[in-house]
């Protein structure tokens, strides 16, 4: 490791007689000025948005529209959206199995794409939902009212 660093520093005192430090720091700005230029621009792209509900966490992919400032600030930012489960539709889903000899009774619950995209878009106002992927089943919370 020591060789490496060693010959990285060689290569930058050979670089040094052939480029000034002026243009290394001039090309710098002059490319963080540019991206911060480009991110006034407003893209559409895919994000995978973290949610909690009902103390479950998962992702959900979902095309959004918005301001590059705004997409870059929550790409960056790594806060979950909590949803309360009063506000989201749902189906209750009943799975009865009989393996061996004890059937076990599974209560899920299966979530409405449009309630979870409303929730979704009231929660980030500066970026437009455009469609929500696929959402996955949750556990049926324990002081859940069936």
């Amino acid at each position: 490791m020591r060789r490496f660093w060693e010959s990285i520093k060689g290569l930058f005192a050979k670089l040094k007689r052939y480029v000034s430090p002026v243009f290394i720091v001039l090309l710098v700005a002059s490319f963080t000025l540019w991206y911060i230029a480009k991110l006034n621009y407003t893209y559409t792209t895919e994000l995978d948005v973290k949610i909690r509900i009902a103390d479950q966490r998962f992702s959900v992919p979902c095309v959004v529209e918005g301001k590059g400032t705004n997409l870059f600030g929550y790409v960056i930012s790594t806060s979950r959206l909590h949803i309360p489960l009063s506000e989201l539709d749902y189906t209750v889903m009943r799975e009865i199995t009989d393996l061996t000899s004890a059937p076990s009774d599974m209560v899920r619950l299966h979530l409405t794409t449009e309630s979870v995209t409303n929730a979704i878009s009231v929660r980030l106002s500066d970026i437009k939902i455009r469609s929500v992927g696929a959402i996955p089943d949750i556990e049926v919370p324990k002081d859940f009212d069936k």
